[in-house]
């Protein structure tokens, strides 16, 4: 990998030199399975005299001209960089090459789905690897026009970022495309998916009074299975939301939305063609979260249209804007704009729980993050750049107030269209919409790390009234940084008909180590009292002792649901914090979950149940413990409302956690029908997973997954006997899923990450004790022999993360030091995983 990186210095000193006019590029999509032929012609003014270089990941190129004069590719390309000495004032340069298809998901990727054999392709370049389908300069601030011409094979459907034009038969078995020029774009939001799609249409009009096409795709496979008119609605409410808020029509000329197969992200803003993983497709039941989610996915990647795609970073250093600001405005707009009023409640619950974790890593760093090269960036897809920007996003917006922040924003559309930017240019147009000075904000919540901790100090007088309310603010020894916070405190109490409702909300500015808040002086003293009420803040909080002993009595009487997940997350942060022990976390999830009313929120409690207890219990309790929560989550699945979300979630709960006999007498007695559920649907997605628990469980195994399969042979029905196969619970078929995982070449990127997941499913954590050794010893290797995304999923998927012991922590510590300073990025990724056994040896010691 170290070939493919790219400097910030590179990348500055090429635009000091440079300025790109547009891109020509022809593609030959119909020479085989393994390489497709790119012809690049860009034009662009340079240095008289200077020379720079291009990108091109190649397998061979063909022919390099340069202002009408040929140079020798042997002497001028590596395969990654193409050499352009003596340069001229304007230029003309043709590059005449070879590129390969990928199965990574990166680049031009290449699928055949098993249903019917029909090939699908569709391209990821973000970060750099739109290098990998044509010759380009791959920096965000070369933007430049992009006209493509594609001949491929006369059957598909060819989608980019410009409407698709009407194709010229090249014979009776190829056509050629030509797609009009693009507006000015970064390279890394260009786009081609390509293959027998199936799409349904529609159309919008925007607020300038032109029609908007719009589209929805998918594999013909997957099609009766797309809900396009969910897609749609919630597509209109977000156009009709976000022109609005941003005061700038949207930029395009018509708004497609694929759904495409083995997709490593949940989603990416190409311009006017924005590619969605296929997950996104429901072929059975799903928990309302993945409905909710699919929505602010969908928003998320809509906002890009204005924020990233027609505004764009100059160089990654600003990628968390890009990414948080989209995560901000997708929240508020499903809120405002949509069915999920309760957004925010998600987001409290799932986003932020992502960031109070990510922030307290080894690794943590600020939100404007040092972004030294393309590795540090690919690493920077994290809790900070999304979640905690987001967030402070939000305390920036609950701090200048709402309708200020939109008017800055809007100046700044206006100002920037077409160009690229810094975080400078937006906060300068904040500052003129809301009359404050935010050079000291910036400073102490983007130039800094970590998470405060928010307290209450409560005295009471005589008669039970507050007679002193003070907020007390801690940092991390190694982040020791005070913010000031814009939040609410809330005060709550039962009501007539024993609902807990807010009584009293008061508002205010905390700064420094001590806040207090005079206006709850002299009241009596509530039930509940709740800081950071609303969630405006970013900062773990916990609640005075009174408060804490009536929440875990009282959770399910919450009137709203938000201040209910707040406590929710309170409680799991003093649990991975080791402040409390893990079996009263354990005992709290499965007392209250089946009041939760939330789908996200039991979704990620059933996930954080599981992680206290296979990493945070104790030894001596942990298997009574996780037998008994198996046996409780099968009576929750039992009381639950017949055909609910939370029905679907506590079976499939249940299903993961089954260990006893008994337990997986039910689970197959689920599978075969002879237990019934009512409501609960046995579609196929249940039945993969009710299997999968079985052969986890050694009831079932190949033969039964081969049976599964051959009723569901589609690319879902192949992934999850990926996940089943390495789930066998024998020596044998562990490692030879491990080796077939660490090799990277048999396995696509989504078959890879199905089968992780199946790995490290193991009742005994033994079964997989001996892979550790060779976890270390050969993930360097890995690291420096394959694509990013295919290095990072597997030094992540095969961390020995089932393996909580001092052993543990002692082989990355050598691995650590014997890999030193020689590749950042691998040894983030490995510190991070690291502190994951630290903290749970630190629970486990607090756990009695």
């Amino acid at each position: 990998m170290p070939g493919l990186n790219l400097t910030r210095e590179e990348a500055r000193e090429r635009a000091e030199h440079i300025s790109v006019d547009s891109y020509e590029v022809s593609l030959d999509l119909t020479r085989g399975e393994r390489i497709f032929g790119s012809t690049t012609t860009v034009r662009f003014s340079a240095r008289a005299g200077a020379s720079t270089f291009i990108d091109a990941v190649t397998d061979k190129i063909h022919r390099i001209t340069v202002n009408g004069t040929e140079i020798d590719p042997e002497q001028n390309s590596d395969g990654v960089r193409i050499q352009l000495p003596e340069l001229a004032a304007e230029n003309v340069v043709t590059i005449e090459a070879d590129a390969l298809y990928t199965n990574t998901g990166e680049g031009l990727h290449r699928f055949v789905d098993p249903v019917d054999q029909e090939v699908y392709l569709y391209t990821q370049f973000e970060v750099p690897d739109s290098r990998r389908m044509f010759a380009v300069f791959e920096q965000p601030d070369l933007k430049a026009t992009f006209q493509f011409t594609v001949t491929a094979p006369a059957h598909w459907d060819l989608i980019s970022n410009q409407t698709t034009p009407e194709p010229v038969a090249v014979d009776d078995t190829k056509k050629t495309w030509t797609f009009a020029p693009t507006p000015r774009l970064a390279s890394y939001v260009t786009a081609l998916i390509a293959g027998p799609y199936q799409s349904i249409r529609s159309e919008l009009t925007s607020s300038d009074g032109r029609v908007i096409p719009l589209g929805v795709f998918a594999r013909k496979s997957l099609m009766e299975f797309v809900d396009a008119d969910n897609i749609f609605t919630i597509t209109r409410q977000g156009f009709e939301f976000f022109e609005k808020q941003f005061g700038t029509p949207y930029p395009f000329e018509k708004y497609d939305q694929l759904f495409v197969p083995e997709f490593n992200a949940g989603a990416m803003e190409n311009a006017g063609a924005v590619t969605f993983l296929e997950s996104y497709v429901f072929r059975s039941k799903v928990p309302d979260a993945l409905v909710e989610r699919r929505a602010i996915t969908i928003l998320h990647e809509l906002a890009h249209m204005w924020f990233g795609d027609l505004v764009t970073m100059k160089w990654w250093n600003d990628l968390w804007l890009n990414e948080s600001f989209a995560e901000f405005m997708s929240t508020l707009a499903a809120a405002e704009a949509t069915e999920f009023t309760q957004s925010w409640t998600t987001f409290s619950s799932l986003e932020k729980s992502w960031a109070y974790a990510q922030d307290q890593l080894p690794s943590t760093h600020p939100i404007v993050a040092p972004i030294n090269d393309l590795e540090d960036v690919q690493v920077n897809f994290d809790g900070i750049t999304y979640a905690k920007g987001a967030s402070v996003l939000r305390q920036l917006v609950a701090w200048v107030g709402q309708e200020e922040f939109m008017a800055g924003v809007r100046s700044y559309f206006a100002k920037h269209a077409w160009k690229n930017t810094e975080l400078k240019d937006l906060l300068s147009e904040l500052e003129v919409s809301s009359g404050r000075d935010l050079s000291n904000w910036g400073a102490q919540w983007l130039e800094t790390a970590g998470v405060n901790k928010l307290e209450p100090r409560i005295e009471e007088d005589a008669e039970g009234k507050i007679s002193s309310f003070t907020i007390r603010q801690s940092a991390p020894e190694n982040h020791n940084t005070l913010r000031p916070h814009r939040l609410a405190v809330g005060t709550y109490d039962l009501d007539a008909s024993g609902k807990l409702t807010r009584t009293h909300r008061v508002e205010l500015d905390l700064d420094g180590e001590d806040t207090t808040v005079v206006e709850l002086e002299g009241i009596e003293r509530p039930a509940l009292i709740l800081v950071n009420d609303d969630d405006l803040a970013y900062a773990k909080i916990r609640l005075d002792e009174k408060s804490l002993a009536f929440a875990v009595d009282h959770l399910k009487d919450f009137e709203s649901s938000l201040p209910r997940t707040i406590i929710w997350g309170a409680a799991w942060d003093a649990t991975r914090d080791a402040e409390t022990p893990a079996r009263q976390y354990v005992e709290l999830v499965l007392n209250n979950i089946g009041n939760e009313s939330d789908s996200t929120v039991i979704m990620v409690l059933l996930r954080q149940l599981g992680t206290t207890l296979d990493s945070y219990v104790a030894d001596d309790a942990r298997k009574e413990l996780s037998e008994r929560a198996a046996d409780r989550l099968w009576e929750l699945s039992q009381q639950a409302q017949p055909g609910s979300d939370a029905q679907l979630q506590f079976v499939k709960a249940f299903a993961l956690r089954s260990r006893t006999t008994s337990q997986l007498d039910t689970v197959e007695a689920l599978l075969n029908g002879t237990q019934e559920l009512d409501g609960m649907s046995l579609d196929v997605d249940m039945k993969w997973a009710l299997l999968t628990a079985l052969v986890a469980g050694g009831r079932k195994g190949q033969a039964d997954i081969d049976a599964m399969l051959a009723t569901d042979d589609t690319a879902n029905g192949d992934l999850s006997a990926h996940t089943a196969r390495a789930a066998l619970p024998t020596l044998e078929a562990k490692r030879a899923m491990f080796e077939e995982i660490r090799s990277g070449e048999k396995l696509s990127n989504a078959q890879s990450r199905a089968a992780i997941m199946g790995f490290n499913r193991a009742h005994d954590s033994q079964l997989l004790a001996g892979f550790a050794e060779e976890y270390f010893g050969s993930i360097r290797k890995v690291w420096e022999s394959k694509s990013f995304d295919t290095a990072e999923q597997i030094v992540l998927g095969l961390f020995p993360v089932t393996q909580v012991a001092q052993s543990t922590l002692a082989s990355a510590d050598e691995f650590l030091k014997n890999l030193g300073d020689e590749i950042p990025a691998l040894r983030r990724l490995v510190l991070e995983s690291r502190d994951g056994i630290a903290r749970a040896l630190t629970a486990r010691a607090a756990d009695h």
